[in-house]
């Protein structure tokens, strides 16, 4: 069920209403311009003075789970750097990351890739990897670190990162391996960043999980990149789970220049309450179920009950604002829907229209495969699956770009 506003967009797009594609609503989805008090919200500093806090509050306490204050700015010690890395196109800079005050069990190490003989400081992609740095490429001088376990092969995962597209589109890219902030088990956090934070053993309702630590790791990687001369505006980005905490990340964390989402689906970029039939596509029932740890343990009580969350995810989008953010989808990804996430990319814009900033248009439908629509706010669906492409990084570089970001 949608409400007016949301229902107008919708409309308007010839969305709502399409047979051919049958929809469970779960409830009304919210409308981002409209308190919990019910005052319409129409100028930049009511959005900034009362709905944003209000939104932030409540993904913090339903959601996400309660993060942390971080003690002191991370540190850096640095390893390795090189200026002739992969084959002489880049810049490598390899380092550990530490914070002050914060017992972890290791550093965090952290890889970076420049573009060589830039004249100026260079957008970066900062986003975490799942297979460990040196799965990006088959580059023989990039460090394994000892805690590394299992330790995946050189270059298992370079068909997701096209390091030299990504370099000769003048951008760089900065990275780690999530699992260096927390593992993705349930029950590994108590030997982890939330361990530290909680040495009793215990979290509460409303504490963080594994999807908001993992974005405060991004935004500790933020702490170093924005000390780095050669380092110019920082996109954060994910794929997957991982494009969940990229949007918590950059809700969380002005710094970030632009946030990039890339098949993020249920919790990340599709609203919650549109559920595909049949099991097509993920639940809060299924996520909670398989992912206990990711998310704050109030998100479980709505598990069947979607239509009981005070919030949605274009509001997620929405709390981005007014920076760009770029919402990529999968053709053939039906789990993370694709759909969903676009009605929450369209759903974003009135926040964005506060700026007068562009967005998805109200008229716009969903998009053929591989065009791009909208403007401040974007979305993006190329043909395939649950996966990270070439063209995806395209597709990203050019939306940067037509932002000022390059």
């Amino acid at each position: 069920m949608l409400n007016k506003a949301c229902a107008a967009v919708l409309l308007a797009a010839g969305i709502v209403g399409n047979a051919a594609e049958p929809v469970i609503w779960k409830g009304e989805v919210p409308d981002a311009l409209t308190s919990a008090s019910g005052r319409k919200i129409a100028t930049v500093q009511e959005w900034e003075t009362i709905r944003k806090p209000e939104l932030l509050e409540l993904f913090s306490r339903e959601v996400y789970g309660r993060s942390p204050r971080a003690p002191g700015k991370a540190e850096f010690r640095l390893l390795e750097r090189s200026e002739d890395a992969l084959d002489g196109k880049a810049i490598r800079i390899q380092g550990d990351v530490t914070i002050p005050g914060v017992n972890l069990p290791h550093p965090w190490r952290m890889l970076i890739y420049l573009p060589k003989n830039a004249k100026k400081p260079v957008p970066v992609f900062w986003g975490m990897n799942f297979k460990g740095n040196q799965a990006l490429s088959e580059d023989p001088g990039v460090l394994i670190p000892e805690w590394y376990q299992p330790v995946r092969p050189r270059g298992a995962a370079k068909s997701r990162y096209p390091l030299e597209q990504i370099l000769d589109a003048g951008y760089g890219i900065a990275t780690m391996r999530y699992y260096e902030i927390e593992p993705d088990r349930d029950g590994e956090w108590k030997n982890s960043l939330r361990g530290v934070f909680a040495p009793e053993g215990r979290l509460k309702p409303d504490d963080w999980g594994a999807i908001a630590a993992w974005a405060w790791g991004l935004s500790r990687g933020m702490d170093v990149l924005e000390k780095m001369p050669e380092v110019g505006p920082v996109a954060v980005w994910g794929h997957s789970r991982l494009g969940k905490t990229a949007l918590w990340a950059g809700a969380n964390d002005p710094r970030f220049a632009a946030v990039i989402s890339n098949d993020s689906g249920c919790g990340g970029a599709s609203i919650t309450r549109r559920i595909l039939p049949g099991g097509k596509s993920e639940t809060l029932k299924v996520i909670n179920e398989r992912f206990p740890h990711w998310f704050a343990k109030n998100f479980l009580k709505y598990i069947d009950r979607e239509e009981k969350l005070p919030v949605d995810q274009h509001e997620l989008i929405a709390l981005c604002a007014p920076r760009p953010v770029f919402i990529a989808s999968a053709a053939e990804d039906l789990w993370a829907d694709p759909e969903g996430e676009f009605l929450a990319a369209k759903l974003a814009s009135p926040v964005y229209a506060l700026w007068n900033l562009p967005g998805i248009p109200a008229e716009q439908e969903m998009p053929k495969v591989h065009e791009p629509v909208g403007g401040r706010v974007g979305y993006y669906i190329r043909s395939g699956g649950h996966d990270v492409t070439p063209r995806d990084w395209q597709a990203y570089c050019d939306f940067l770009s037509q932002n000022g970001i390059r």
